[in-house]
């Protein structure tokens, strides 16, 4: 039983810190652009990826 109070304020801590890189991240603006990443993945207006370093605009 002794060997649990120990845990309780680890759990505690760990909660906190937790809530705080949360609280950093959203203060970061991590959350803003939450559908930009999916219309960005559907998104085909890259220039292909060519071997030996060639853009596509050089490409005849």
């Amino acid at each position: 039983m002794s060997d649990f109070f120990y845990l309780i304020p680890l759990s505690l801590g760990l909660g906190f810190v937790g809530l705080a890189v949360f609280l950093w991240s959203l203060r970061g603006g991590q959350y803003e652009d939450l559908d930009g990443a999916a219309e960005r993945v559907l998104d085909d207006e890259d220039a292909p990826i060519l071997p030996h370093g060639k853009s596509a605009s050089s490409q005849c």
